[in-house]
């Protein structure tokens, strides 16, 4: 349809148009407009379509055609993933694979030689080569040994077009590393260790550590060591350390040099993962001696026991030899031995020990009451060394002997209700020792022999350490007798026997219908036994109004005694202590004027006062003139200064005085008794009683007062008996 007179355009469309290929609209010729590559894109799908440029209409359908790009060898063959890292064991065979290598070419395989790969190695020979084909890498030396070299880096290339000239090529690095085989024995530096340690080290402490060496590395060259032989394999053990590299020698049992002084150990390391690949390049074991020598030092003496253990009776005397503990100096020389006894572990110092035998004895009376137990340490020290003190703990136990009488266990004070009858139970007895018998406490009762044939009462031995106290007849009375007193005899059952007496108080009391008691006082009054409100109100207010008599009656007594306190200026005495500092002593000439004591008239008229504070009051005393007075022979009036006149004329004045108190007495006893229930004891206003003395009371205080109630003569005749 094309004529070539230019009336059709060619349009084209599709992949690349216009930027890859373009079309020339008059004659429809395809170009590409850029440089084209397979390996980014392999075709393109072009359309293609005639117009009429006049009528600008298309003529045919649009026709679709695909461009092909045909390859040419523009790419090398590339090693994606390398450099390569590879391992394999040492004394690896000849042919075993190392790696597999893959080298990718961008060009088309389908075309040509471009994509074909062929492998070879540059650099690696003579120990690794390479199979051209597929790329894999093998050994190709026999014998490859870690321990002289480890490490090898291997160049392979790979080239396209068959390896032919002009095909493009590329390479890539393999480092192969050697792993380690156990193909080395182990070996001990030396044939001989020699080594020392102290006879004091403890069990358990390190002696030292030995190591059999082995090239090989990792757990190829752990090791297991042993002792095979020697004298010290009871004494000695050993160990390998955490590293599994090192052989640690410890003690087994306490050393002493005095016993055994020097050791011999046949000691084996072994590989502990042997590989049996390898089995006749072993054995994989080696086998030395170590020489332990045990260095002497003084120790401390040792005594022949642990401990001791000894029973030593209460009664033992002072001085008597219990025990004899013995030490001994475990070195070879043997030193001597000092003993003694733990000053803390003995604070009573009962017991003394003889410094050079070791006899242990009494020095103070023992008693297992006291202390049942003695836990003491005794120390044993050598004479040449006194840093040298070796002990051992002795217990003592103090034998128990009867040497306590029994008591009753608590102070018993019982009662009996008047209504009593004869056989009552009134109070139930124990009693306690302080000794410990093997057979356990045994008590017997009884009352005293003084009391064998009470009227009152009798006591029965329960025989299980018990005692009853039971009356022996009825019709008590508070009125006849209030109190009775029982003596009761108490012994024990072990050798020698022990004895003792208590006395059991027994109250007589009024008791209600249950038997609970009352009262034991013989006056009490027993009220009914239900009162109204209004008695009990009554009641009270009875008691208040006597508690307010008590009060005034006190009151008024406390106002009598009163005017005996005379106003304090005729307290001559007083003048001279009453002031409120602390006298200066003789060098104080402003605490007090001497001239009042000379002569207080001319004191007085004086004034004299001190400079350093103002006086309570003027004068205490009062001032007489003493010329007024008219005292023969008066020394005043003269003149004449002395303290004779000044004394005379007070005593002058007291006498003329009617209500002048005698203040010497009153000073001192003028409150003496206040408050206490016996009253005043001084003589004063003794005079002033309207009423005898009544000691009848003394009747009802008991036994302890019987003596004064004797003195007074008021004792009752034909007392009952006090049990």
């Amino acid at each position: 349809m094309d004529l070539g007179d230019g009336s059709i355009k060619y349009i084209l469309s599709g992949d690349g148009a216009g930027t890859t290929f373009t079309i020339d609209d008059s004659t429809g010729d395809i170009h590409a407009i850029k440089r084209l590559d397979r390996e980014v894109k392999a075709q393109y799908l072009l359309r293609a379509q005639a117009w009429n440029r006049q009528t600008d209409r298309p003529l045919e359908p649009e026709s679709e055609f695909i461009v092909k790009i045909q390859d040419i060898n523009d790419n090398e063959p590339k090693f994606l993933d390398g450099p390569y890292q590879a391992t394999i064991p040492e004394m690896s065979t000849i042919g075993t694979e190392v790696i597999r290598l893959t080298a990718t070419d961008a060009d088309d395989p389908t075309y040509g030689n471009s994509a074909r790969v062929v492998y070879s190695i540059l650099q690696g020979q003579p120990y690794f080569s390479v199979e051209p084909k597929t790329g894999v890498v093998r050994v190709s030396l026999a014998g490859m040994d870690r321990e002289v070299r480890e490490n090898y880096s291997v160049i392979i290339q790979a080239k396209d077009m068959g390896g032919q000239l002009g095909g493009l090529a590329g390479t890539t690095i393999v480092n192969i590393t050697l792993s380690d085989v156990n193909d080395n024995p182990p070996m001990f530096d030396q044939k001989l260790y020699q080594m020392s340690v102290l006879e004091s080290a403890p069990v358990g402490s390190v002696v030292g550590r030995i190591r059999a060496k082995d090239r090989d590395i990792g757990i190829n060259a752990e090791m297991r060591y042993s002792i095979i032989d020697g004298d010290g394999r009871d004494t000695f053990d050993i160990s390998t350390d955490p590293t599994n590299l090192f052989g640690i020698i410890t003690i087994k049992k306490p050393l002493n040099f005095e016993s055994k002084a020097s050791y011999t150990l046949k000691i084996e390391g072994a590989n502990t993962h042997p590989d049996h690949h390898f089995l006749d390049k072993g054995p994989f074991s080696h086998v030395t001696i170590v020489h332990i020598s045990v260095e002497d030092i003084d120790e401390p003496p040792e005594f022949v026991s642990a401990a001791y253990y000894i029973e030593v009776s209460e009664e033992a005397e002072i001085g008597t030899v219990f025990k004899t503990v013995s030490a001994r100096d475990p070195d070879a020389a043997n030193n001597s031995i000092r003993y003694s006894i733990e000053m803390t572990t003995d604070l009573g110092k009962y017991f003394y020990i003889d410094i050079t035998s070791g006899a242990l004895m009494t020095v103070l009376a023992l008693d297992r009451e006291e202390l049942s137990w003695h836990n003491i340490t005794v120390l044993a020290m050598e004479m040449n060394n006194p840093s040298m003190i070796g002990s051992v703990s002795v217990a003592v136990k103090i034998l128990d002997v009867n040497d306590n009488p029994p008591s009753l266990t608590q102070y018993f004070e019982a009662f009996v209700c008047e209504s009593a009858k004869a056989g009552q139970l009134i109070q139930t007895m124990t009693a306690v020792d302080p000794d410990d018998p093997l057979g356990g406490q045994h008590f017997y009762y009884s009352l005293a022999p003084e009391a064998a044939n009470n009227p009152n009462f009798t006591l029965r031995d329960n025989q299980d350490n018990t005692a009853w106290i039971l009356t022996r007849r009825g019709g008590w009375s508070q009125q006849d007798q209030s109190v009775y007193y029982l003596p009761i005899f108490i012994s024990d059952g072990e050798l020698p026997v022990q004895t003792s007496t208590s006395t059991l108080t027994i109250r007589v009391c009024s008791c209600d219908v249950e038997g609970n008691v009352m009262s034991c006082n013989a006056e009490a009054y027993h009220l009914p036994a239900s009162l109204s409100r209004g008695a009990l109100i009554a009641i009270l207010a009875c008691i208040f109004v006597l508690l307010v008599m008590i009060l005034l009656m006190l009151s008024l007594r406390s106002h009598r005694k009163k005017p005996y306190l005379h106003d304090e200026e005729d307290n001559v005495h007083e003048n001279i202590v009453r002031y409120d500092d602390e006298g200066g002593g003789e060098e104080d000439t402003e605490a007090f004027d001497i001239a009042a004591m000379w002569n207080p008239c001319e004191a007085h008229l004086v004034g004299k006062q001190r400079q350093d504070m103002l006086p309570e009051i003027e004068s205490l005393s009062r001032y007489v003139p003493l010329a007024c007075m008219g005292w023969p022979g008066s020394v005043c009036v003269g003149g004449d200064r002395n303290v004779q006149g000044y004394v005379l004329s007070k005593l002058l004045e007291a006498d003329l005085d009617p209500c002048a108190p005698p203040y010497d007495s009153l000073q001192t006893y003028a409150y003496e008794g206040e408050g206490s229930v016996a009253e005043s004891l001084s003589s004063l206003q003794s005079g002033c009683s309207n009423t005898d003395h009544e000691y009848d009371y003394l009747n009802d205080w008991g036994p302890r007062f019987k003596k004064l109630a004797e003195m007074y003569g008021v004792l009752e005749t034909n007392n009952p008996p006090m049990w």
